[in-house]
């Protein structure tokens, strides 16, 4: 099983987004027995308080629901119980490099560098605008789901594996 967690600063926003989708992404493509998908905040500022209502609402636009979700922190034991660790920004990966002790196992990536539009997920905490959030992160995880299946076809039904190549 290959586990991805998801951060961004306050895991109210855009990684339980990413998260959920593609967890339900995985679920589509009956892969949930081979992919563990959580998030986590780097910062402290949101512990305990559930996604924020735009990601609510455009979670539910798409038929997914994030019920009972609630930002937690990242921890340091968190490097070593995932394979992937998928960061929304640079600052996200400036704060995960110095926390794992930089990346040694080379498991942090932006969610945006699997795209031909490398970058930086858009932040709606300061610009309220959900929906160039979504359309970020729905084809970061579109694109990272095909970056692991090529990446790790052994570990995927070949059926699974044909179906992305023809699709």
């Amino acid at each position: 099983m290959i586990k991805v967690l998801f951060v961004c600063h306050g895991n109210i926003c855009r990684s339980p987004m990413a998260e959920y989708f593609f967890r339900n992404l995985a679920e589509k493509r009956s892969l949930s027995d081979y992919l563990h998908t959580e998030s986590r905040a780097l910062f402290s500022d949101e512990l305990g308080s559930p996604p924020h209502p735009g990601t609510e609402r455009k979670l539910k636009e798409h038929g997914i629901s994030c019920e009972g979700k609630r930002a937690e922190l990242f921890q340091k034991s968190d490097y070593s119980r995932f394979d992937y660790i998928i960061a929304m920004d640079n600052a996200n990966v400036a704060k995960l490099r110095r926390i794992t002790g930089d990346d040694p196992q080379k498991k942090v990536f932006r969610l945006m560098d699997f795209t031909a539009r490398p970058g930086e997920v858009a932040d709606p905490w300061y610009t309220g605008d959900f929906d160039t959030t979504w359309n970020d992160t729905k084809e970061g995880c579109e694109r990272f789901l095909e970056y692991i299946l090529y990446n790790n076809p052994h570990l995927f039904p070949s059926e699974q594996i044909d179906r992305r190549k023809k699709g």
